[in-house]
């Protein structure tokens, strides 16, 4: 194996993945280095999210192999735990704690150094201010979606792994995600993501996959924004 590719945060190679030992999408291959963000892009249904949950040891694969952080996938490893931080759409929360409390406990549950400062940071960051000290139940779904976010943005992480990070939230909320995301790559954070935005697939995806019925390609931004306004 080569220095690159022991350098690589993901390694699939006609990736397979479904249920019951039925694939829902084409044989996908690709790779994601440090500090760059891979788009995967398609129809609903796709297997667009599917393919995250694979590489988040969700999903055991149909076919094909799946590297992660250079080694099979296993999420039971302590590795895999410290190094890889997701959001998927599954509102877990806390309910009895607070926003700043919720962010607070998972990272110190991480071991984060200065957690008060990194989860100000990430209040501030994604516009929590004014619900810091309210309970997730008082939330709007935006609101809950952007503290999520911030949940995977207060913890240790090489990967960051984001299912439609975009959903529930205005204009201003996928500014401000934008602005994250490009830190996080300019930190060498990798970034995999499903989404449907094309103000994140222009601004924060260095390539993106198209998942079709007929096989995944490499698209530009704009041809998969065509695509999939269609």
């Amino acid at each position: 194996m080569s220095r690159r590719d022991r350098e690589a945060l993901v390694r699939a190679d006609g990736l397979l993945v479904g249920y019951t030992g039925e694939p829902v999408s084409p044989p996908t291959t690709f790779r994601l280095d440090p500090g760059r963000a891979l788009a995967l892009v398609g129809l609903n249904g796709a297997g667009k999210t599917t393919v995250l949950k694979a590489v988040l040891g969700q999903l055991v694969p149909v076919g094909g192999t799946l590297e992660v952080l250079g080694r099979p996938v296993d999420e039971r490893s302590v590795a895999f735990r410290r190094d890889v931080a997701s959001v998927l759409d599954v509102d877990a929360h806390f309910p009895g704690l607070t926003v700043r409390e919720h962010l607070d406990l998972v990272a110190r549950g991480h071991g984060v150094r200065d957690a008060d400062d990194v989860v100000d940071q990430a209040v501030a960051d994604l516009g929590l201010e004014p619900v810091a000290e309210h309970l997730p139940s008082a939330l709007s779904s935006g609101q809950r979606r952007r503290m999520l976010l911030a949940a995977a943005l207060v913890r240790p992480r090489r990967l960051l792994v984001l299912d439609e990070p975009e959903q529930r939230l205005d204009l201003a909320g996928r500014e401000d995600v934008v602005d994250r995301l490009l830190e996080e790559k300019e930190a060498g954070v990798g970034v995999l993501l499903a989404t449907h935005d094309p103000l994140l697939l222009e601004a924060v995806a260095d390539r993106v996959l198209l998942l079709a019925a007929d096989g995944a390609r490499r698209v530009s931004a704009a041809e998969a924004a065509r695509e999939l306004g269609r």
